[in-house]
């Protein structure tokens, strides 16, 4: 949400697209649930063409509009049924969109069936035990559950952790403290039973009035925190707040001829 979001989300979103693309090869590469497009231009360069893919048909019209170019288009699909022919990607991103499925091994097979036999996914994704309370994140995974679900659609998986330097965390300490005060304000959890569609409401319209009220000193807006906080680790702990996993030779079952 712009000008609510703490600056150390925006740079857990940019350091993951910086791992990335300091692994992409030449090819099509595809982006699902690319959003407004910004992180998605990055990803396109001469020898690459990029197709940035969102759920939302007007968030991929305005990201055509704001960057498409000769190497860059965008389109609406969903993530778990692509309209991509199979086997014709050579690099396919997932970036925190895994999380916000309730069926997440359909986008996993999704994302096998469309990229060739060499190509390359890349998943990102919270770390369960790290992420903070958010009605969109549906479907969180802690390491070996991220693994087991790539594993059914790939034989090959690594796996490796975007973590934060003393800045970072102590960012993150400081705003899971404020909002851990904020969550004893419902100690019946009345926010899980009033429907998820008011919930989201809620969290959408309030809060960047609470951020407000904290004040950027407690909320983390315009810290001036970026990417550079974050760097990449095999070392992976509870409080480790991304997963990053290169999955690599996609499993082929008969329906991925359509």
């Amino acid at each position: 949400m712009e000008g609510s979001t703490p600056d150390s989300l925006l740079a857990l979103h940019d350091a993951g697209y910086r791992e990335v693309l300091s692994r992409l090869a030449d090819g099509i590469v595809v982006d699902v649930g690319c959003g407004v497009g910004a992180q998605t231009k990055r990803l396109a360069a001469s020898n690459r063409i990029v197709i940035g893919v969102d759920y939302s048909a007007q968030t991929a019209i305005d990201a055509g509009h704001n960057f498409a170019s000769k190497e860059l288009a965008f389109a609406s699909m969903d993530g778990s049924h692509l309209g991509i022919r199979a086997g014709s990607v050579d690099a396919i991103v997932s970036s925190h969109i895994i999380e916000h499925f309730v069926n997440p091994e359909r986008h996993v097979a999704e994302l096998a069936r469309v990229l060739n036999d060499d190509g390359q996914a890349f998943v990102i994704t919270p770390n369960a035990p790290a992420d903070f309370e958010n009605p969109f994140h549906v479907y969180l995974c802690d390491p070996a559950q991220l693994i087991s679900i790539l594993r059914l659609f790939f034989d090959e998986v690594e796996l490796i952790g975007l973590e934060g330097d003393d800045v970072l965390r102590a960012d993150f300490a400081q705003r899971r403290s404020a909002g851990e005060r904020l969550l004893k304000l419902d100690p019946f959890k009345l926010r899980n039973k009033i429907g998820r569609r008011a919930y989201v409401w809620a969290y959408e319209n309030a809060l960047p009035r609470v951020y407000a009220m904290m004040g950027s000193d407690k909320s983390g807006v315009g810290s001036g925190l970026d990417e550079s906080h974050f760097f990449a680790t095999e070392q992976i702990s509870e409080t480790t707040p991304v997963l990053f996993a290169i999955a690599r030779k996609p499993r082929r079952f008969s329906r991925d001829a359509r």
